[in-house]
């Protein structure tokens, strides 16, 4: 039989998670849904050292590639309106023919970038020996090069596209630049650390909002100012209302932000593993898959996060300068969970870092985990 929520033995979990030593985490919160409903949630830890500032519900932090779905929701909504297609040739969109050298004649979709299998590499060589379409291997500047298309298409700056056609409608009090956060967001927004001898902040270490003159910014130029693909700044309270829309198949508090076709495009796969004939870099199995912007889990896969029970998941991980995140829902449910934690005593790649049971972070199973298998997010 299934236990029921013991909210008391969770609270008691995550509390042991933060420290200053070992796989210890320096904040984290955490918020979980079954049927819609908030069933529990805990922040505990510091979100800012010096001075010490707890972290809420209320707190923003740099929510690294959970950010990626919002540019998905994006090009999905130009794609709604009939201002591209997946199947465009990106190179339409762009100062710059885009073509992987060893195949010049093979076009490059915006499809092919939203899926990771452009071919592109965040490392040198930029392209990677592997014909377009064909071949899964995650990049971040897939969706620097996508954040520009949503500006060439749209006519808008990437961060002010989001503002009012997604964060907006969602009532997300958040953004894409720390100098254009209202003065509550900036009150509330979180620092990312990593640890050495002590904490050292690496994102968002403000005494005073920033001012960013972007006058002689043109656009359509290149949007990696805005980091569509990990810089979304947002609190637990505005992620969870994300999760809700994406349990609602693209809807929130009545209003669509995506049609219910362009859900089933971001949630279904793309590209998928073929374990006979290889055909992108799965990261030890983290990703066997990926759709748009999101990747679906199986709960019998390597990345699986429940150890004893098989749940199966969609959504997106997160991490960079010390962050790790998670949005995960239990397809055709409107169960799931979003955490964040802002600094880990040890670095990833720290062997200690790795999963016990899984492909994914030692941080990732520690909340994930009990929450899954002690709440059994089923209907």
């Amino acid at each position: 039989m299934i236990k029921m929520i013991d909210k008391n033995s969770l609270d008691n979990i995550f509390s042991a998670m933060i420290g200053d030593n070992d796989t210890k985490i320096l904040g984290l919160g955490v918020i979980a849904f079954k049927n819609a409903q908030e069933i529990y949630s805990f922040f505990g830890g510091r979100r800012h050292i010096n001075p010490n500032k707890k972290m809420t519900r209320k707190t923003l932090l740099r929510a690294a590639s959970l950010s990626k779905m919002f540019t998905a929701f994006a090009i999905m909504q130009l794609v709604e309106r009939g201002k591209l297609n997946l199947s465009d040739d990106a190179s339409n969109f762009l100062d710059f023919n885009l073509r992987n050298p060893h195949f010049p004649d093979k076009i490059i979709t915006v499809e092919m970038l939203a899926c990771h299998t452009s071919s592109l590499r965040d490392e040198n060589p930029k392209f990677a020996d592997k014909m377009p379409g064909k071949f899964f291997t995650y990049c971040n500047f897939n969706y620097v090069l996508l954040g520009t298309i949503i500006e060439r298409v749209s006519g808008e700056r990437f961060d002010i596209y989001q503002q009012n056609h997604i964060l907006k409608p969602l009532n997300i009090d958040g953004g894409y630049l720390v100098s254009n956060l209202s003065p509550n967001a900036f009150k509330n927004l979180g620092t990312i650390y990593r640890k050495q001898n002590f904490w050292l902040p690496q994102v968002d270490d403000y005494k005073f909002q920033p001012k960013n003159d972007l006058s002689g910014y043109k656009i359509g130029s290149n949007a990696e100012i805005f980091a569509p693909q990990g810089g979304l700044r947002i609190s637990f309270d505005d992620l969870a209302k994300v999760l809700l829309m994406l349990m609602n198949k693209g809807s929130y508090n009545g209003k669509k932000i995506i049609c219910a076709d362009s859900f089933n495009q971001i949630i279904s796969p793309h590209w998928t593993f073929n374990e006979k004939f290889p055909n992108g870099d799965t990261y030890g199995g983290v990703m066997e898959n990926y759709g748009l912007g999101t990747y679906k889990i199986g709960g019998k896969s390597r990345a699986r996060l429940c150890k004893d029970f098989e749940i199966d998941l969609i959504g997106h991980s997160g991490e960079a300068y010390g962050l790790i995140s998670g949005l995960y829902f239990i397809p055709n449910t409107q169960n799931g969970v979003i955490f964040m934690i802002n600094g880990t005593a040890i670095d990833v790649d720290d062997k200690k870092a790795l999963g016990k049971f899984s492909s994914g972070y030692i941080w990732e199973e520690n909340v994930m985990n009990p929450l899954l298998a002690r709440f059994f997010l089923r209907t």
